[in-house]
């Protein structure tokens, strides 16, 4: 089971909490190929009585129909929801009509008080769902700090989205400890926990196991094979013959092969595809 819950995550956490009697709405962004398991169920509990937007970005990497799915599941439960795809520039005019239409009853609530009000809004999330890269999409400039490897906004920032809407930039928290091995998988394959901790070779023959029914033809048409549950090494094997992938002694780079794997599924290469559906995440 892996387990990674370093220092800087707590200390983000508390920072959350400091910061919430000045939140007026809290925006939580999730990865569209994974809403089950790259949303923190902490939060519930630390957000509790505060308004949520869910974004489920990276939605062009995941399967629309799937994404349309949970949308309609997350409103169900009460919260707005939203797909998004924070490298495109039609983003921000998905996304700033959605917060205006949830902070104006805060707005003129305060109105009525004859106060002008900046609602404030805590965008949330675990590593590497995309963060800070919404929030510049958003703000139509490049304001938070932005990577493509976890824990790289480090502290508090607040950014100006319009006259009367700021949006604060916070780390990325997992949580101490994950409840299930797939989770902690699906985490793994969309590299919101950091490689260099894992097995790649194995995190990426359990990534190719779960792909095998949802598109066989591709992974033998780029790959070479299917992997058939028993023998890992026989998979990877199978990768590096098909890419050439061999050290100058001629041993297969089953390394090499296996981060091929990673790198084409979260760059969609391989498709859109959603690793979890709303009816198999009870």
């Amino acid at each position: 089971m892996i387990q990674w819950y370093p220092g800087h995550m707590a200390k983000a956490k508390k920072m959350l909490q400091e910061n919430l009697k000045l939140t007026d709405i809290v925006i939580e962004v999730a990865d569209a190929r994974a809403p089950l398991s790259t949303r923190n169920p902490d939060f519930n509990e630390v957000f509790a009585g505060k308004q949520r937007v869910v974004i489920l970005n990276k939605s062009d990497l995941a399967s629309k129909e799937c994404t349309d799915q949970w949308i309609s599941r997350l409103e169900a439960e009460g919260m707005r929801a939203v797909s998004a795809s924070s490298v495109r520039s039609t983003t921000r005019n998905r996304i700033v009509p959605v917060l205006d239409e949830v902070a104006k009853p805060i707005v003129e609530k305060a109105r009525e008080k004859g106060v002008i009000k900046t609602v404030r809004a805590i965008v949330v999330g675990i590593p590497n769902v995309g963060k800070s890269t919404m929030i510049n999409c958003i703000a139509g400039r490049k304001r938070a700090a932005v990577g493509n490897k976890p824990g790289v906004t480090k502290g508090k920032q607040w950014v100006s989205v319009t006259k009367y809407l700021e949006l604060m930039d916070t780390p990325g928290i997992l949580w101490p400890k994950f409840e299930d091995e797939l989770t902690a998988r699906h985490l793994s394959y969309l590299n919101a926990i950091n490689d260099d901790i894992l097995d790649i070779e194995d995190i990426a023959t359990q990534l190719a196991e779960e792909l095998a029914p949802i598109i066989p033809d591709v992974l033998i048409e780029r790959f070479g094979s299917v992997p058939d549950g028993n023998d890992h090494d026989v998979f990877l094997a199978a990768v590096c013959r098909k890419r050439s992938l061999y050290y100058t002694n001629g041993e297969e780079n089953t390394k090499r092969a296996a981060e091929i794997l990673l790198d084409e599924f979260r760059s969609g290469k391989l498709g859109r595809i959603t690793l979890e559906t709303p009816g198999g995440a009870e």
